[in-house]
């Protein structure tokens, strides 16, 4: 009896081990292909902010909580199953599945740049809507839905880092990332929004305090317009390196060899600025793509201009 006792422990100490090395494994994994999404993070935090806009500070957080649970609907209900299947049965939709996503971060962030240019902002499409709760469910569904893309980039992204993993790893692996992505970004955007309130609560309370929130208040109004060109140079950036990538496995090498060469004869020998290089070659290329999509689109029959 006690033999076996024993021999079930070290079944059981050996089990332990395993799950253990097993979830290192993933959290490796995980690191690994989460560092390959940092563009499609960005890009995802810089633009939440924005749908916060006009709506009253008390439903700030509450909006923010609604659009990080669709996020995670969106990435754990939809894409994941979808994106497991693609790799077990069709692994070759995969990079044109990306690139249709890049393109259209491409379209996205010439679209803002046509809408500056032009003098457009999105606030006054906001303020023509009277109903809050009309405006917050507006608000709310334009988010997720365009979410749904910077998820889908994402998982996508991280799953062609584990082509050597099996199914089960890729599965743990795409959640993980999926929920650790989600909490980062909409931790941070809840964060970012609510600054200027705490700014206000501290000029309440007198001395230095009262001097910090003062400065928070109005940092804050700069940041979120920082933020918002971040997100749109993110797009550009992220959606053209996508193109890039996507080309030179169909055979179209020239773009990536061109962005490479500049950034090591820019860059000479020095990681950050041959980084900084690729991604404004891939930023170039995303602007290209963007403003041949938004071109094309504004041609169609009934389209606004």
């Amino acid at each position: 009896m006690a033999g076996g006792l024993v021999a079930l422990l070290d079944d059981v100490a050996a089990l332990a081990r395993l799950a253990a090395a097993s979830a290192d494994d993933v959290a490796a994994a995980a690191g690994r292909a989460g560092g390959k999404t940092v563009g499609v993070v960005i890009d995802d935090a810089a633009v939440t902010p924005g749908y916060v806009v006009g709506l009253p500070p008390e439903r700030e957080l509450p909006i923010i909580a609604k659009i990080a649970l669709g996020s995670l609907r969106n990435k754990l209900i939809f894409i994941l199953p979808v994106a497991l299947l693609l790799s077990a049965f069709a692994p070759w939709a995969l990079t044109p599945i990306l690139m249709v996503g890049g393109l259209y971060l491409c379209f996205e962030g010439a679209e803002k740049i046509l809408k500056s240019l032009k003098g457009e902002k999105a606030v006054d499409e906001v303020a023509t809507i009277t109903d809050p709760a009309a405006l917050e469910a507006r608000q709310v569904s334009g988010a997720i839905r365009t979410d749904f893309i910077l998820s889908a980039e994402i998982m996508v992204i991280t799953l062609n880092e584990l082509t050597d993993n099996g199914f089960a790893t890729q599965a743990a692996v795409l959640a993980l990332v999926g929920v650790v992505v989600t909490i980062a970004v909409y931790g941070l955007v809840a964060v970012l929004v609510k600054m200027d309130d705490v700014g206000l609560r501290m000029m309440k309370s007198g001395g230095g305090a009262a001097t910090f929130g003062r400065g928070l208040v109005r940092t804050m109004p700069v940041l979120l317009k920082a933020l918002a060109l971040i997100g749109t140079a993110a797009m550009l950036w992220v959606g053209g390196g996508i193109l890039i990538h996507g080309f030179a496995e169909f055979g179209l090498a020239l773009p990536e060899v061109a962005v490479h060469h500049a950034a090591v004869a820019i860059g000479s020998g020095i990681g950050a600025v041959e980084w900084v290089v690729t991604a404004i070659g891939a930023g170039i290329v995303g602007v290209i793509a963007g403003m041949i999509v938004a071109g094309l689109l504004h041609l169609k029959p009934g389209a606004k201009h």
